[in-house]
């Protein structure tokens, strides 16, 4: 069921809004709301007399304030009744993913915010209603209003003389109470399956790790007579494999590039290896790649720096890898898919961190030495061949689950913007609408 349509039509005067009903009135935002930046922080002001807690932009999310651990700076008297915030106030990002918005709910505290955000408020409240100018800014920001092209500047601002410029369609206070509610309920029902679609992938990203996890220490027959391995991480192991210590199963490779011209693998904890050429990579590329780390397709390939994280994996084909880098040569006990899954595994990073050197986390690096401390289950080779078939399968599975979820959220932010679009700009009326009607229209 389609919801109807106003009885006439104007043109809005901006071409990204179009055609809006007749009785709706075009305004600049500056007209009808207070638009004020926050406070600067300025440490070398800070006394601590008047310490409290303020908003900064990563705290406004679309739809929703974080409230919890919140930083505090000093908020004199006079900073306290130009920057308070009250229940109600629209809060917009002022830089960063320009236009995010939300509005403040109910406050137990005093709460203050900074210069990375603007305080909306109406200057009539009776006139104006801040839940539907959220959405009109939500409209906006969808349609790439706020982009720093937008705002012709290269950096992704919105001062708040651009913003208050920013032409709006206003309806009576009745009917921007009405369509805010309208789409208070509407995006909460689809928002629900968003996050039923996202929990979905949780659980699958979730699954896919048991499965790994299971198959590389316990086998596939779960009747298989078990044996203690003797190494924590690993556990219980089938009875008829081996546990071995890296330092027997792996040979480094040191051999280098004489032109730099082969193919650039790079090593992630998200993808293991793969070829740059894959990526989108921005960092800085040196003018050379003589001299760089030469892999074969089935070493093993340890990014040093982030190996704590799980930055390793199997190479896929020949090629050159950093100079940073550790290239190991599997043993022929070892297959190279069951060893990819095998180090890809949180554990397993878990483990060689233990082995790895520096001071803090984020500075460990491991070597040769540290990862050969290790040790590993070693199951028959004919096992490791269809353990790897068997990850390599259900990963098939649940990738394509995974796709169809991410498809599905997709379609809903689609049926969402769309549905925003159309209320607030006047292409549906919804002063009648039933809950009936209302969810037909987002099926």
């Amino acid at each position: 069921m389609k919801l109807p349509r106003y009885l006439k039509y104007k043109d809005s005067g901006v071409e990204w809004l179009g055609q809006v009903p007749e009785h709706w009135v075009m305004a600049k935002l500056g007209f009808r709301y207070q638009v004020a930046l926050g406070k600067m922080l300025d440490e070398k002001r800070t006394t601590g007399n008047y310490l409290a807690p303020y908003l900064r932009n990563v705290d406004v999310q679309w739809k929703k304030i974080n409230m919890e651990d919140l930083p505090v700076m000093d908020f004199d008297e006079n900073d306290r009744v130009r920057f308070g915030l009250k229940e109600g106030d629209l809060l917009v990002c002022e830089g960063g993913d320009v236009g995010r918005a939300a509005i403040l709910g109910k406050c137990n505290f005093d709460i203050f915010y900074q210069k990375a955000l603007h305080r909306i408020r109406p200057y009539v409240a009776s006139r104006d209603f801040p839940p539907f100018l959220f959405y009109q800014i939500f409209n906006a920001s969808l349609q790439g209003r706020f982009t720093a092209s937008e705002n012709k500047s290269t950096i992704g601002h919105l001062p708040a003389e651009a913003l208050r410029t920013y032409r709006f369609c206003f309806p009576s206070p009745a009917e921007q109470i009405r369509i805010a509610t309208f789409l208070d309920g509407e995006t909460g029902k689809i928002d629900a399956l968003i996050a039923e679609q996202q929990r979905l992938i949780e659980s699958l990203k979730e699954k896919r790790q048991a499965i790994i996890s299971r198959a590389v220490t316990k086998g596939l027959k779960p009747d298989a007579l078990m044996k203690s391995s003797g190494i924590d991480w690993i556990g219980d192991i089938p009875a008829h494999w081996d546990v071995e210590r890296t330092r027997w199963l792996f040979t480094e490779r040191d051999q280098r590039s004489e032109t730099g011209e082969e193919e650039m693998l790079t090593v992630s904890h998200l993808t293991g290896v793969t070829p740059r050429s894959e990526k989108n990579v921005t960092m800085f590329e040196a003018e050379t790649n003589e001299g760089y780390k030469l892999c074969q397709a089935g070493d093993l390939v340890i990014n040093t720096l982030w190996a704590w994280m799980g930055a390793m994996g199997i190479a896929p084909i020949c090629g050159m890898v950093s100079p940073a880098y550790n290239v190991y040569i599997p043993g022929k006990q070892l297959w190279p898919s069951y060893v990819d899954s095998l180090v890809r595994m949180p554990l397993f990073a878990q483990e060689i961190t233990r082995y790895s050197k520096g001071v803090w986390t984020s500075r460990l690096r491991l070597y040769p030495e540290g990862l050969y401390r290790a040790y590993f289950p070693v199951p028959p080779l004919d096992e490791q061949k269809a353990i790897a078939q068997h990850i390599a399968d259900e990963s098939a599975r649940i990738e394509s689950l995974t796709i169809a979820a991410n498809k599905s959220i997709e379609l809903l932010q689609e049926r969402r913007a769309t549905l925003v679009s159309n209320a607030v700009t006047g292409q549906i009326d919804v002063r009648n609408c039933r809950p009936e009607e209302a969810a037909a229209v987002c099926q």
